[in-house]
């Protein structure tokens, strides 16, 4: 009896599964899916793994950093409360590489047909949609470690100040051939205006 409940689950679920997926292709033939799929992660596009590299080196910078100034204070002023920034500083970037491999997964990009939609953030999540007919630059930079690593950030502006976008971490390869895309995608908008 559980079996033959358990299969008519099944088989619903099936059911439900085939029809959101329809609504879906149904919504792209009409061209309005642009928040249909905002949340589904098998159309974003994430940066390189080796990224958490770059992140966990500048983030151990920052507090070591932090961390000695904080220490020569205490010991060359004898001033006490340098203790405590050195050890809420050392919490917060011990916090922050746990955290870091989770955040870095979070950033993602995805190609729709008038804009590109870009995302980041664990808890407060952030999508960002530029279309490509607002784009004025697109521009690709090299951190050193980085560039030791073959990375590369894409960075474009749209005439809004606030706009500018950056998605970090891309191999050089797919920074390039992304630049190319954009740049074509935004010519061709523009043309058409």
């Amino acid at each position: 009896m559980s079996e033959q409940v358990e299969s008519k689950q099944v088989e619903s679920d099936q059911v439900e599964t085939q029809v959101e997926s329809d609504q879906v292709a149904a919504a792209r033939a009409a061209g309005t899916d642009r928040n249909v799929r905002i949340g589904a992660d098998d159309a974003w596009k994430r940066v390189a793994p080796r990224y958490v590299v770059v992140e966990i080196v500048s983030t151990l910078l920052f507090g070591v950093i932090v961390c000695a100034i904080a220490a020569f204070v205490w010991l060359a002023m004898d001033l006490q409360w340098a203790v405590y920034v050195g050890a809420a500083v050392a919490l917060i970037t011990l916090v922050s590489l746990i955290v870091l491999p989770r955040r870095v997964r979070s950033i993602g990009y995805q190609l729709r047909q008038d804009d590109l939609l870009f995302r980041r953030g664990i808890m407060f999540q952030r999508f960002v949609s530029v279309p490509y007919g607002r784009m004025q630059l697109v521009d690709i930079t090299r951190g050193p470690v980085a560039r030791w690593l073959g990375l590369a950030d894409l960075k474009f502006v749209t005439a809004a100040a606030s706009s500018g976008v950056a998605i970090p971490g891309l191999a050089e390869a797919d920074a390039e051939a992304l630049r190319d895309r954009l740049v074509e995608l935004a010519e061709s908008r523009r043309a058409g205006l």
